[in-house]
Formats: C-alpha cells, structure tokens, sequence
C-alpha cells in the first residue's frame, strides 16, 4: 500500500505541467493578507521582497494584521515604509489590528484583513517569508490562462545548511512533492497558507472559517476542503519557479517538534477521506520500519526481509523527493538523504504519538491538541 500510494504520487508530480510566464498584460488586483505576531527580526526581509515585486503597485494592496505582538513589530513597519531608502511607489500598505473572535488568531486575522481588502482575489503569506520578484505575475497569469477559484503554490525553506536545517527541508519538501503529485492524480491532498490564493467570493460564499474555527491551525487546509466541495475542477496548483516562497525552518529541535504538532493537531478534523488514507498508511509504513529492528531481534523475520523491505520504502520515498529537489533546485540535500531516511520513522511516529497527549506552543501561546 505504501509503495502504491507514494509511487502514485510521484507520478502524479509528473502529470501538473510546468507553468511558464508569457508575459501577458496584468489584469488580476490582489490583496496581499499579512498576519503576524512577534515578527521584528523577519519583517524587514519580508517588505524589501514586497518592495521588489514586479507588479504594477497600483494592481495590489498590502494588508499587516499585527496580532498582540509585543515586540514592536508594528512600529518596525511604520519606520521601513517612512524610510526612502525603500521604494514602495505608490503601494497601499494597511496595518490593522486582529478582531479576535475564535480560539484562532490567525484564521481571525485572516478573516479580519478580508473585511477590509479592496480586490477580489486574496493572496495568504506569512511575516517570515521571502517572495519572488514576479510572484504576483504567475499568479495573474494563471489566472488568466484557466478558470480557476483557488490556486496552491510552492514553498520552501532558505537559511544555513546545518543538518537540522537540511532534516526538516527533507521533510518539508516531501510534504510539498506529496501536494504537487495530489493534484497531478486530481486527489489534492494539502496546501500552505505561505502561498495561497483564493477568491473572495469564494470564501465568502463558503462562509470563512466557521465550521473549523474552534481549531487553533488549519487556516490553509480546511478551506481547500471547502473548496474543492464547492468546485474541485477550479482548484488549481501553480507549479512555476517564479511562484516559490522561501520561509524559515525551525530554528531549535523544540520549535520544529511544536510545529509539527501544530501540523498533526489539525489532520484528525480533516474530513477528507483521501487524505486521511495517506496519512495512515504513512504512518504505518514507518512504523513497520521501525517495527524491522525488534523483529530481527525476536526472529520473528530475516535479515534479507528487514533489507529488503527498508530499500523498497527508501526508493519510492526517493524517487518523489528527488523530482521534488530537482524542481525546487534543492539537489543538494539529497547528500542528507541517507542519515535523515533512517531518522525519519522516528520522527514521524513520534510526532504521530505525541499528537494525541500534547498541547503544542505557538508564537508563544498554548493550544489544546
């Protein structure tokens, strides 16, 4: 099963064409929805990318919703937009506070900047995020070229090569090469609210949030669920070079455990059953990795068995990783592959277990699991 299902994916990676820029004419208005919190050191990255983008300022709004930061995010802002050495032109660059109404503040603050954007088509990033100087352009592009309602774009990670660093990009780009293949196979599975587009109307006429908003994360997968029940066949993936957001990796073992928490404490509420086969059947293929090392143990199998079994999953795994550097020109990491192949059933099973005692931290806040 394991072996079908990753083997599947990986073709359907190959069956999403690559999307190339036909430097068309701009036609599609943006609102750019920033939430963040506690985000000094990452905003001045983040708004020199902004400043950099090659889209007409006039086609695109920004929206900040600062959420109770305490670190004088917001005043950070203030400075870099009054500071000439930055060329923002004529960009509508909003600060608003989050209206906190659920046990999510960032499905708030989301829905907040929502209130009051000016265009119909909504694009989610993060504070930590790099973005690409014709990000905005593939997006309208796409749009222009097929009917589309919401459209999942890639994202990676930047930063130094440590091995902790190299670990959770593996990691990360696996999760993106599965979403890439999910829609090649018209089953997509996940998305990143680092790089989301959506209608506004769209999100309007699912009625937001409401439904999941009583789960602290899942601001980005739960309303692709919502839209692909509303219109699957307008639910696009934007697979272009030029649409790659960059985001930090965790920076400590104790931060990524917590964000991987964070991810596993919203997959219990996904409704969809696709999603959830995958997920189990991960999960059991690395527990019968681990499962090989106590089985040679007790005789219960042979050292022939155990091998053979671990290469099978060690190459399907390969194959969708490598088609996934290579389009994110990540070869490199392929190097790590080996030593993080063998950690990684550790840490999926673990991360799967702890899911369902542990409460998890995020931006310095507590959430129920």
């Amino acid at each position: 099963m394991y072996l079908f299902i990753i083997g599947w994916l990986s073709y359907g990676f190959d069956k999403v064409d690559d999307f190339k820029l036909q430097d068309l004419p701009p036609k599609t208005k943006f609102s750019v929805i920033v939430p963040f919190r506690n985000e000094a050191k990452n905003l001045p990255e983040l708004l020199d990318s902004i400043s950099k983008l090659n889209y007409p300022k006039s086609m695109f709004e920004i929206i900040l919703v600062d959420d109770d930061s305490e670190d004088g995010s917001a005043s950070i802002i203030d400075r870099l937009i009054k500071d000439k050495s930055v060329d923002f032109g004529q960009l509508d660059i909003l600060v608003i506070k989050n209206e906190r109404a659920s046990n999510s503040p960032k499905k708030d603050a989301i829905t907040s900047a929502i209130k009051v954007s000016k265009f119909n088509w909504i694009v989610t990033t993060d504070a930590d995020c790099i973005l690409p100087k014709f990000w905005l352009d593939t997006f309208d592009e796409s749009i222009q070229l097929k009917s589309s309602n919401c459209i999942v774009a890639p994202v990676t990670y930047h930063g130094k090569q440590s091995f902790l660093n190299r670990f959770q990009t593996l990691d990360f780009l696996s999760l993106q090469g599965a979403t890439i293949g999910s829609f090649g196979i018209e089953k997509p599975l996940m998305c990143n609210g680092a790089n989301f587009a959506y209608r506004k109307s769209l999100f309007v006429s699912v009625n937001g949030f409401e439904g999941n908003d009583t789960i602290a994360s899942g601001d980005d997968v739960f309303l692709l669920e919502k839209f692909i029940k509303q219109d699957a066949k307008k639910v696009h993936y934007l697979k272009s070079n030029n649409a790659i957001v960059t985001t930090n990796p965790a920076k400590n073992s104790k931060n990524l455990i917590q964000q991987r928490l964070r991810w596993a404490s919203k997959t219990r509420h996904n409704t969809y059953w696709f999603t959830k086969v995958v997920g189990l059947v991960v999960l059991l293929g690395n527990l019968v990795c681990l499962g090989l090392i106590p089985a040679l143990y007790f005789n219960v199998t042979t050292l022939n068995v155990a091998i053979a079994l671990f290469i099978i999953k060690w190459s399907i795994d390969f194959l969708l990783l490598f088609k996934t550097t290579r389009f994110f020109k990540q070869e490199i990491l392929l190097f790590s592959y080996v030593f993080s192949s063998l950690l990684y059933p550790i840490f999926n099973v673990s991360i799967a277990l702890l899911s369902f005692f542990k409460s998890y931290e995020w931006k310095g806040r507590r959430f129920a699991k």
